[in-house]
């Protein structure tokens, strides 16, 4: 289990069209089990490009990034998509579902090319019932409203057990009332299952719960503060 990660000098860059992009700039940034962690920022601060690379979905430039004081990135493909898989669960703003496949097998989507050491179906069903779907496993992403897409998305990122859940916008795409119950969904999944929650947010309400604050400006980190317990 991973129970540190660090980013250490870490840059970002895009080139296109002769120009070069600085997405981010000399990340320096501890994260820890457990935390509930809010990275704000404006649009196009660089906010989504951390979350993926911590992620393991795409490789600094320069700078390490080190999961429990080892380097991932720079071993093969498989082996990075072992580590992800073992580790780290993801929610997107868009959902993701495959709009074929049953809110089930949605969820058990991820599983299906893996040894796992449980029943996948059961694990599957377990985590839909967590979600508050328990009735709505055999229906298409078309028959569920928004909130309860991204409700089976939380139960695909969390089938396999992962110890951290990045949250890209999580509820960026759903009313507020909604919204505030998926919030209060991965609030639960940190207290209770020990989960290190990071999500990416421009709602400040959702921000100003949160456990710490990580404000990213021009891909720079310009603020990381602690808020005790949140609420």
């Amino acid at each position: 289990m991973v129970t540190e990660i660090q980013l250490i000098g870490v840059n970002k860059e895009y080139k296109g069209d002769g120009t070069v992009t600085d997405a981010l700039k000399d990340i320096h940034l501890n994260f820890h089990q457990q935390e509930f962690t809010a990275i704000v920022g404006p649009s196009g601060s660089g906010k989504s490009t951390l979350l993926n690379l911590i992620g393991t979905l795409d490789k600094p430039s320069s700078g390490k990034i080190l999961y429990n004081k080892e380097e991932i990135m720079n071993k093969g493909a498989n082996k990075i998509a072992d580590f992800r898989f073992s580790n780290i669960g993801f929610i997107f703003q868009q959902f993701h579902l495959l709009p074929t496949l049953t809110a089930l097998e949605n969820v058990l989507s991820p599983l299906f090319s893996r040894r796992v050491s449980f029943n996948k179906k059961e694990r599957a069903q377990e985590v839909l019932k967590r979600v508050g779907l328990a009735n709505k496993m055999d229906a298409l992403p078309s028959q569920l409203s928004g909130g309860e897409q991204q409700r089976v998305a939380i139960a695909r990122a969390i089938v396999h057990k992962p110890s951290w859940l990045l949250a890209d916008e999580p509820t960026g795409n759903l009313d507020t009332e909604t919204g505030k119950r998926i919030y209060e969904l991965l609030k639960e999944l940190n207290e209770q299952d020990g989960c290190s929650v990071l999500f990416v947010t421009h709602d400040p309400n959702l921000a100003a719960n949160a456990n710490r604050i990580i404000t990213i400006k021009d891909g720079t980190v310009i603020s990381d503060e602690c808020q005790g317990g949140g609420t």
